[in-house]
C-alpha cells in the first residue's frame, strides 16, 4: 500500500532539486493545447528529458514551481494499485493547499505502469486540470493504445533521435552556413561530424558518448532491449530467434524494396517453419514500436500504395551499424537511411517513386512534390551523367523544374530543358531543410 507521506517526499523533492541541464530539441510541446499531450517514439530517444525541458519553459515563463507534479511511475517506492492513484491529488493538497488544482501541471512519466491508469487520466483531465503530459513505454503502452484509452482528449508528439542540426547542437559545434562553408577548417570539422552521425546515429546517450566501441554497445543493448521486451514480451513471441533473424534482415534491406517473401524461403531452408502472415505481423509490431518506418511506392491511388511495394527504414543508423557489419560499410544506403529520417521528421507525406526510372523520395510539402535522390557520390562522368539523365526524367513525369541529388560531397548544378538539378552534400541539405521548406 502507498503511503501518502511518501508521495508528498517525492513531491516535494522534485520541487527543491534542480532539473537536469537539458540540451534544447528541435520538438516542441505546446503547454496550452487544452489537450492531453502524449510524449510518444522510439526507446532513448529522450521523451523524459523533453517533459524536463517543459518543465523549465514554463518555469521560465513565470510559473511557480509549486505547481509542477511529476510522478516518474517507474520509481521503486511506487507500487500503485488502481484505486490508490487518487492519494496523488490528495498529498499534493496537503501540501499545498492554497494553491488551485486547475492552474497545475501533471506530468506522468511511465504511466502504463500502473493498470487502470487512463481511467485517473482522463478524470484529471475532464475535473481537476486541462494541464496534463505523460509518457509510456512501447514494451507496455503504444502510441495507438493512448489515443484509444484517452478517447480524443490527446494530442501525440512524438520524439526520434536526434536530427543532424540537434547531432551539432549536442556536440557544441554551432555552424552558420552562410559563412562557415567558405572557412575550410570548420567545414572539415562538420564534414567529420555528419560521418559520426551517419555512422551512428543520434540516440542521445550515443552521440555524447565518445569512445567508438563504447558507442557499439550501447546500440547492441538498445537493439537487445527493443527485441526482447518491446517485442519479444510485448507480443507473447514464441521463437525470438526467428524474429531477431526477420529484423536483421530487414535492416539489410535498408533502402532497397522489402521482400518478405524471399526471408521467408531462407527460414524455410533454414528448417524454420512459420507462416508469410506472421512475418508481416512482425514487420507491423517492429513499426509499432518505432524500431522500423515503412515508405511506400508513390501512387495516385490509395489502394496501389497500400498494396504496391514496399522499402522499409531503420529508426536510426546506429542500430544499423551495431547489428550489420555489411551495412556499416555501406555509406551510400546510410546516407539514404539518414535523410529519409529527416524528411520523416519534417512532416508532410512521402513515398518512393519507381517506374522505368527511380527517385528515392518523393515528399510532398504543402501538396506539392520535393524530388530528392540520393547518391554516395557522383565522381565518375559517366555515372553522374547516367544520375541526373534518369533523376531528370523523373522530374518530367512529375512537371517539376527542379530536383535534388544529395551526395556525400559534391556540389554542382546543372540546367538543362528548363530543369534545375541541386547537387548537394547531404549534410548542407539537411542543415537548411527546415528554413528551405517552412
Amino acid at each position: 500500500m502507498i503511503r501518502k507521506d511518501v508521495l508528498k517526499e517525492i513531491i516535494r523533492d522534485f520541487h527543491m532539486r534542480e532539473l537536469p541541464e537539458v540540451i534544447e530539441r528541435d520538438v516542441k510541446v505546446s503547454a496550452g493545447s487544452g489537450k492531453v499531450i502524449s510524449i510518444v517514439g522510439v526507446r532513448r530517444s529522450g521523451k523524459t528529458y523533453l517533459m524536463f525541458h517543459t518543465i523549465r519553459k514554463l518555469l521560465e515563463s513565470g510559473e511557480p514551481v509549486e505547481r509542477m507534479i511529476y510522478v516518474n511511475f517507474e520509481d521503486e517506492r511506487l507500487e500503485f494499485k488502481r484505486e490508490e492513484l487518487d492519494l496523488i491529488i490528495q498529498a499534493y493538497r496537503e501540501l499545498y493547499p492554497d494553491q488551485n488544482l486547475k492552474d497545475c501541471f501533471f506530468f506522468f512519466d511511465e504511466v502504463q505502469n500502473v493498470e487502470g491508469w487512463e481511467r485517473f487520466v482522463r478524470r484529471v483531465y475532464d475535473s481537476i486540470s486541462k494541464n496534463v503530459f505523460i509518457t509510456g513505454s512501447n514494451s507496455r503502452l503504444l502510441s495507438t493504445e493512448i489515443a484509444t484509452s484517452l478517447r480524443g482528449r490527446t494530442v501525440k508528439v512524438e520524439t526520434f533521435p536526434l536530427s543532424f542540426g540537434e547531432f551539432l547542437r549536442f556536440k557544441g559545434f554551432e555552424f552558420f552556413p552562410s559563412k562557415d562553408v567558405y572557412s575550410s577548417s570548420r567545414r572539415a570539422k562538420l564534414v567529420n561530424l555528419f560521418e559520426e552521425y551517419v555512422t551512428f546515429g543520434g540516440f542521445p546517450e550515443v552521440v555524447l558518448s565518445e569512445e567508438r566501441d563504447f558507442k557499439l554497445r550501447i546500440l547492441q543493448e538498445y537493439f537487445d532491449v527493443m527485441l526482447y521486451r518491446d517485442l519479444v514480451e510485448r507480443y507473447n513471441i514464441s521463437n525470438p530467434y526467428v524474429l531477431k533473424f526477420f529484423i536483421k534482415r530487414v535492416f539489410e534491406s535498408t533502402g532497397k524494396p522489402l521482400s518478405v517473401n524471399r526471408i521467408f524461403n531462407q527460414l524455410k531452408s533454414g528448417g524454420y517453419r512459420i507462416g508469410k502472415d506472421t512475418l508481416y505481423q512482425y514487420l507491423d509490431y517492429a513499426t509499432a514500436v518505432y524500431l522500423v518506418r515503412v515508405l511506400q511506392k508513390y501512387s495516385k491511388s490509395v489502394l496501389k500504395r497500400e498494396l504496391g511495394e514496399k522499402k522499409v527504414y531503420a529508426v536510426d543508423n546506429g542500430l544499423l551499424m551495431a547489428l550489420s557489419f555489411e551495412m556499416g560499410r555501406d555509406y551510400g544506403r546510410l546516407l539514404e537511411n539518414a535523410v529519409f529520417n529527416e524528411l520523416l521528421r519534417q512532416g508532410g507525406e512521402l513515398f518512393f517513386y519507381k517506374n522505368r526510372k527511380e527517385c528515392d523520395f518523393v515528399w510532398f510539402v504543402e501538396g506539392q512534390p520535393v524530388l530528392i535522390q540520393v547518391s554516395y557520390e557522383l565522381r565518375d562522368k559517366r555515372t553522374s551523367e547516367r544520375e541526373i539523365a534518369g533523376f531528370m526524367d523523373v522530374c518530367r513525369f512529375f512537371g517539376k523544374k527542379e530536383g535534388y541529388i544529395l551526395t556525400a560531397g559534391t556540389e554542382e548544378e546543372h540546367i538543362e530543358d528548363g530543369i534545375h538539378i541541386n547537387v548537394l552534400p547531404a549534410w548542407k541539405f539537411l542543415l537548411t531543410l527546415p528554413a528551405t521548406f517552412s
